[in-house]
């Protein structure tokens, strides 16, 4: 059977299990923040129909000073980007034919975009179910690669590697000239986020990717930004092709990053949410990743493999993120997202119908 490689787009899933797509379904499976787009964006989302009659800026000034003013970070070191999958795209073609090093589990484009470029691949696979970094191991794979992929916070666990441990890897990767790039796509969810673009200045050994997708919930519209130092932006940005994102996302990005309100109601939705769902579990007895953002793993320990749960979930529709293609995973957890509470409550509703049934 053929796992579709992505959350969403559940109609892809429904058929590789050969079942019918139910009428009514949530979908756990997309990382989205739970409360839709900022209200500075929904606001003025008529307005945009002003900017399609015109070329979008290639070089996406405008937003760029912005972001270079929120990140602390000169605007040269930016480049913006038709959402990450561009950007990883970008930097795996960049780095054709290199030794390339994946922390797993983790984000599935990385490994698709190196394969594509004929990239050599490895894993250095984070501790089981204790998801531990494991540094001394790390540094001695990192001697025979060019380049290293690590998603922080991690995908598909939730959970946050403070500025220490990401320190650590940064100055092992800058012994052994090798690059690192580190995806923060979910950074902003993060409480206690402990900025690393500082080290960016003057580090050729550093690329920081961040999606503006996941925070304001336009994963539609396609939005995402490389922080580097200015040699390494114009290495990625000589191989993007020109007009690489619309005027609709470059416009709609000025406006969520206006919208502070929306970071600090977000956090508090989903601690709120995060609570009244891991107390659910704990007391069904069901083990969850001690997750830092708005997505997290979740097991039935009854069951070594989470098949039964997730086809169970499916026919209710309720639609978790499978593992099959998360290497050191591969079905032994669900991946769910942390949505609005009425869907919550649907989902520990058909969770403790489960539970019940298989005490």
């Amino acid at each position: 059977m053929k796992w579709p490689p992505h959350g969403s787009n559940p109609q892809y899933l429904y058929a590789a299990m050969d079942m019918p797509l139910p009428e009514k379904r949530i979908d756990f499976s997309a990382n989205i923040n739970p409360i839709g787009p900022p209200a500075e964006l929904k606001e003025r989302w008529g307005t945009l129909i002003d900017f399609i009659t015109d070329y979008p800026d290639p070089n996406a000034l405008s937003l760029k000073k912005k972001l270079a003013l929120a990140a602390g970070v000169k605007d040269t070191q930016i480049l913006v980007g038709n959402g990450g999958a561009e950007l990883i795209s970008l930097i795996a073609r960049m780095m054709a034919g290199k030794r390339v090093l994946i922390v797993q589990p983790a984000f599935s484009e990385y490994e698709a975009a190196c394969k594509v470029n004929g990239c050599t691949i490895t894993y250095h696979q984070l501790e089981s179910d204790t998801w531990c970094l494991n540094m001394e191991a790390l540094s001695l794979k990192l001697m025979n690669a060019d380049a290293v992929f690590f998603c922080n916070p991690n995908n598909p666990t939730g959970i946050y590697y403070p500025e220490s441990a990401v320190k650590e890897l940064i100055e092992a990767c800058m012994e052994r000239h090798c690059l690192l790039v580190i995806d923060e796509a979910f950074y902003d969810f993060v409480k206690d986020y402990q900025s690393i673009t500082p080290y960016i200045k003057n580090n050729p050994s550093i690329m920081i990717l961040r999606s503006m997708t996941k925070m304001f919930a336009v994963p539609g519209l396609r939005l995402g930004y490389l922080l580097a130092n200015e040699e390494l932006i114009e290495k990625v940005s000589a191989i993007q092709p020109h007009w690489s994102v619309n005027a609709l996302a470059l416009k709609a990005g000025e406006w969520c990053l206006e919208g502070e309100q929306h970071l600090r109601l977000t956090r508090e939705v989903i601690q709120m949410e995060k609570e009244r769902l891991f107390l659910f579990y704990q007391k069904h007895n069901f083990s969850v990743s001690s997750t830092d953002v708005n997505f997290y793993l979740l097991k039935d320990p009854v069951l070594d493999d989470q098949l039964p749960l997730f086809q169970y979930l499916l026919e209710k529709g309720i639609i978790p993120r499978h593992t099959m293609n998360f290497p050191g995973l591969r079905g032994k957890w669900l991946r769910f997202a942390i949505k609005a509470p009425e869907n919550n409550d649907r989902l520990m509703e058909a969770m403790g119908e489960w539970r019940e049934s298989h005490l």
